[in-house]
């Protein structure tokens, strides 16, 4: 326990998913957290939760895309805890499109908020962190910025920003010795609402998330806390030496072949 004792964590996209039992875990480990997220019923209930818990918890709505925003939430941190130490940019969006039909509203509101937002979290925590002395980054991106996935064309695109953008970060850090670090992380597939809920062709034959094949769906999907647990390692002193790494949580996806 204590593993973030004292450390402040804004993690976004914290309503449900991946952030939500990032801020859960957050919190039992020490950390002040404050989550933000569109959905702010969802989010104002896991932000009590955590309180009544015996954790530290702050909700913001906040749109990630939106620079003034995101400005707000840091302020509203500083004011409320002091500073922050952690970043964990984790809110996104996912739509499905090849090269073929994908729009170019489509490719623009997912680079909108998948790029654009993670850029403008990243360089306003960092303005922060730099005043705290320090701090710890962590990008959510994922292996279609690595693999080929051809039903996502867009989607890659803006997690392969985040995996550049990541390793320029640290490389800055490092340069400048800056001890702030900057690392991504990269799930294959997660069982949360942002993967389930997407929309399915009937036309076309069912895939592994529709559940046709039990055996590939445990393979293939983690569980938000797995992918929680690495969050916490990256963001704990445990990793002051990890800067500019690239983790895949993928269950040897790159290695498969059927």
């Amino acid at each position: 326990m204590g593993r973030v004792q004292g450390k402040v964590a804004i993690i976004t996209g914290a309503a449900s998913g991946v952030g939500k039992a990032d801020a859960e875990l957050f919190a039992r480990e020490g950390a002040q957290v404050v989550l933000t997220d569109l959905n702010e019923k969802d989010g104002v209930k896991t932000a009590e939760a955590i309180k009544a818990a015996g954790g530290s918890a702050l909700f913001i709505q906040h749109d990630i895309a939106d620079e003034a925003s995101w400005t707000s939430v840091i302020e509203q941190t500083e004011a409320q805890f002091g500073g922050v130490d952690i970043l964990v940019n984790n809110a996104a969006i996912l739509l499905p499109g090849t090269i073929e039909d994908t729009s170019l509203e489509t490719w623009q509101k997912i680079q909108r908020i998948n790029s654009d937002g993670y850029f403008l979290g990243c360089k306003l925590g960092y303005a922060a962190m730099k005043k705290r002395g320090g701090g710890s980054i962590v990008n959510m991106s994922s292996m279609a910025a690595i693999g080929g996935v051809s039903s996502f064309c867009a989607y890659s695109a803006s997690k392969g920003a985040v995996a550049a953008m990541t390793r320029s970060i640290a490389a800055h850090s490092r340069y400048q010795h800056i001890p702030i670090r900057c690392n991504s992380i990269h799930p294959d597939g997660i069982k949360t609402p942002m993967v389930f809920n997407l929309p399915r062709d009937p036309k076309k034959t069912p895939t592994v998330r529709d559940g046709n094949d039990p055996k590939r769906l445990m393979a293939r999907f983690c569980e938000p806390t797995d992918i929680a647990n690495l969050v916490l390692f990256l963001a704990s002193d445990e990793s002051r030496f990890i800067n500019g790494a690239e983790y895949r949580i993928d269950n040897g996806y790159l290695q498969w072949a059927d």
